[in-house]
């Protein structure tokens, strides 16, 4: 009789075949000691992924499903959540690398912390630096230092950080991802959550289709109790931004933060926020301009009217 599997893996393909044969060659190498069922949503990948997959598929017991479109992160991963079986889903980037045996530990330590309902590793870089995931929901004062004043001295230890990780400024915030902690919201990267949670607080947002998706999920979580945290003593490599360019991370993030504040915040602040956001990239298109050079400056132009 087959074992059911203790882990639903959830990734979201789209034109990173390479990368994604290395995430899923690391994730059997390392991770022998659990039994875990391997989904793999496509999202009408243009680049050979869909041949290797069914390639795979033939010779492993893996499930894939080849959307016709580019549903986005929510919605592709809502279909991947569907086909989950198993008491743990964990969702996971294609541009990911396990360099050692972490999920078995990580599932104990969810067993062991009942009301934990949502928890992530570290995220780090391939030198191995480490990299933001996650910090605290993106109320107005927390936006107005993201954008304005974040980068004094301990501003983050008066003002809880809604993105702690500063890497263009002298102040890097990566002291924040040392220890762990209890957050607002990680990174869609690797977030391991019980199946439950998305039971009780429904499915990832649809109108999300790439950034603040994960906020909006863990926001909806944690108003139904459950906790939502960070574990650094187990880590992973993420590359970030294989299937995306800097300009679209921004303006999305902006398009999710704006519909974060439609659905959750009183209506008297979003005008506010709008505000906030047009003086910050006002702001950085003027100094990434003169820092980075034109394209920096386009980019946070095209923020600033999008704000």
């Amino acid at each position: 009789m087959k074992r059911k599997s203790q882990l639903s893996i959830i990734i979201i393909s789209y034109n990173t075949k390479t990368l994604l044969k290395r995430c899923i060659d690391s994730l059997y190498r390392f991770n022998k000691d659990i039994t875990f069922e391997l989904i793999i949503v496509d999202n009408n990948s243009t680049d050979g992924s869909v041949k290797y997959l069914k390639h795979l598929i033939s010779k492993q017991n893996i499930h894939a499903i080849f959307n016709t479109e580019n549903l986005g992160f929510s919605k592709a991963n809502n279909v991947g959540v569907a086909k989950a079986t198993s008491k743990y889903v964990l969702l996971l980037n294609s541009d990911t690398e396990f360099h050692s045996s972490i999920l078995k530990d990580m599932l104990d330590w969810m067993e062991q912390n009942k009301k934990v309902g949502i928890a992530t590793c570290a995220l780090k870089n391939k030198n191995g630096t480490i990299q933001g995931t996650g910090g605290y929901f993106p109320n107005l004062l927390r936006v107005f230092s993201w954008m304005i004043i974040q980068d004094l001295p301990f501003i983050d230890k008066l003002i809880k950080p809604f993105h702690p990780m500063k890497e263009k400024s002298f102040i890097k915030g990566d002291s924040f991802y040392k220890d762990k902690k209890e957050v607002d919201w990680v990174t869609g990267a690797f977030l391991l959550a019980r199946k439950i949670v998305f039971e009780q607080a429904g499915d990832f947002d649809e109108d999300y289709f790439m950034y603040t998706e994960e906020t909006d999920l863990c926001y909806r979580v944690k108003m139904l109790g459950w906790q939502v945290w960070y574990l650094p003593k187990w880590s992973i490599v993420h590359l970030g931004g294989a299937s995306g360019t800097k300009e679209n991370a921004v303006l999305n993030e902006i398009k999710g933060v704006k519909l974060f504040y439609k659905k959750h915040y009183p209506p008297w602040q979003y005008p506010v926020l709008r505000l906030i956001l047009k003086i910050g990239f006002l702001g950085r298109s003027a100094i990434f301009g003169i820092l980075e050079g034109r394209d920096s400056a386009k980019t946070y132009a095209k923020a600033f009217y999008a704000a």
